[in-house]
């Protein structure tokens, strides 16, 4: 059973609808315009990412020929930093960087996605055996100077990413 004069009513539903949507949402000139990205995108200013670190998260703030800025403190020798967990690591040189050394992301959980590997001031090429050691932990490889190495692993960081760094300081030369 319908309602008598039903198909009338539902024949003035849609203009109903249309003339309610027209007074919800009046469209202007001002409104129909794009924003400039260039304003939008603007990190200067809109946000600033360096300033807006937790107390609880590794910052890298600089770095030395012998050691690292962290969070305001002065570390010397060799680091290496799971997330925002930073230790001292016993390598100190590029040659010194072995599966051993790299051993403790066999037991880590979870695996960080990357492992930036800070090789001192010249980037150098990772040995291959220490290559399959990390992809073997299901990780993947960057080697990089050490000055971009902590750049890297601040933004990864920042991010909420799941990163790892092993770094040489600056001051390292090429293996000797």
């Amino acid at each position: 059973m319908g309602l008598r004069g039903g198909g009338a009513v539902a024949g003035q539903l849609p203009n109903l609808i249309r003339s309610l949507r027209k007074e919800a949402h009046p469209k202007t000139r001002a409104q129909q315009s794009l924003p400039s990205l260039r304003r939008a995108f603007s990190l200067y200013d809109q946000i600033n990412l360096i300033d807006n670190v937790p107390d609880d998260q590794l910052r890298f703030q600089g770095y030395t020929d012998t050691g690292f800025k962290v969070n305001g403190v002065d570390y010397e020798g060799s680091l290496l930093c799971i997330g925002n967990m930073l230790m001292s690591w016993a390598p100190k040189k590029f040659s010194d960087i072995t599966p051993d050394s790299l051993s403790m992301f066999q037991l880590m959980r979870p695996i960080p996605e990357i492992l930036i590997l800070g090789c001192g001031r010249f980037i150098e090429p990772v040995d291959p055996e220490v290559r399959r050691f990390i992809r073997s932990t299901g990780m993947k490889l960057e080697a990089v100077d050490s000055r971009n190495a902590i750049s890297t692993y601040n933004i990864l960081n920042e991010e909420g990413r799941i990163v790892a760094a092993a770094l040489l300081p600056y001051g390292c030369g090429v293996s000797s």
